[in-house]
């Protein structure tokens, strides 16, 4: 019997015939560490980041819900555990059933109305027509002004004896509407207040997903007669549907803490008309000063965002995949 054997060529050198080896698969395995080092290092600043500025008051506000803590902590640093009393004392209350409830209208209305307006207005400009890029400028204001200034110069707009949106009602004879003191009108108000602070987030991600459909489909689609909203229920929505789900998931993890609007409109009330579980949350935290309950009751808001967006994104990936 014969035997082979392998043997790795040399590499030659270019010019004078010399072979030099080939390299060795130690150095190479150096280098891929070193680069790998190299990434973990440049994570390393965004990491801390969210460790300290996220994870800590996350875990702290966990940790401060089964205590009893108080204004008398920062000074005795005793706070002692009391299980889930915190928890038992908030979703008992009397007070807790008005805010869930005024939550999930205020939420629900505030995202409807956002996510018509938004997707009327990004279907629209996406004509092209003169003027059209400095409307959607003009269209972004209300986004980028502090909430606590729209908060306040809708405050003034809507009072009741010298409010401009009174004024002009007045004109066609209506008679002064108690906007923010009627516990009837003020949920309603600050409702419609939110909405138009969000219209400008729904319409420009909205107008993004629209830019990236193809408009061959609209053509081909128009040779078959499907235009107006057919084009819309077979084209349009079947393909924005992923940056609809993303919109709405993000709106309701935004609308459902919503503070500073409430709390500059009408500070939860009148008689608690307008009190959701964030406002309640604040009362307690830093009117009442019993961080326990605030941290508990924020907790149960932090839960509820997050099974949200956890059905709600498994059902409409169920709904795609069918």
């Amino acid at each position: 019997m014969t035997s082979t054997a392998t043997h790795v060529a040399p590499q030659r050198a270019a010019g004078d015939g010399s072979t030099t080896p080939a390299p060795r698969p130690a150095r190479r395995g150096r280098g891929l560490r070193f680069e790998r080092i190299a990434q973990l290092l440049f994570l390393l600043p965004a990491v801390l980041f969210l460790v300290l500025f996220f994870g800590y008051p996350v875990v702290k506000n966990i940790v401060m819900s089964f205590q009893a803590y108080t204004t008398s902590t920062f000074y005795t640093g005793e706070a002692p555990w009391v299980g889930l009393s915190n928890y038992v004392s908030v979703v008992s209350s009397q007070l807790f059933s008005t805010a869930l409830l005024n939550t999930a209208l205020f939420t629900i209305g505030s995202i409807v109305g956002q996510f018509v307006l938004g997707l009327l207005l990004a279907l629209f400009f996406r004509r092209n027509f003169p003027l059209s890029g400095l409307l959607r400028s003009l269209l972004l204001l209300p986004w980028l002004l502090p909430l606590i200034v729209s908060s306040a110069v809708w405050k003034w707009m809507l009072d009741q004896d010298s409010g401009v949106v009174n004024q002009f009602l007045g004109i066609f004879g209506i008679g002064s509407v108690p906007w923010l003191t009627s516990p009837a009108v003020a949920l309603i108000t600050v409702i419609g207040v939110n909405i138009w602070i969000g219209i400008p987030f729904n319409t420009t991600i909205l107008y993004g997903g629209l830019q990236d459909i193809p408009t061959e489909l609209y053509e081909a689609a128009a040779l078959d007669g499907a235009t107006g909203w057919k084009a819309f229920w077979s084209i349009t929505w079947p393909m924005l549907r992923p940056v609809v789900s993303v919109t709405l998931v993000l709106g309701v993890v935004y609308t459902i803490k919503v503070l500073d609007i409430i709390l500059g409109l009408t500070n939860g009330g009148p008689a608690n008309a307008t009190q959701t579980i964030a406002t309640q949350s604040y009362d307690l935290s830093f009117k009442q000063f019993d961080f326990g309950q605030g941290a508990a009751l924020s907790n149960i808001l932090i839960v509820i965002s997050a099974l949200f967006a956890i059905v709600y994104l498994r059902l409409n990936r169920k709904a795609i995949d069918d």
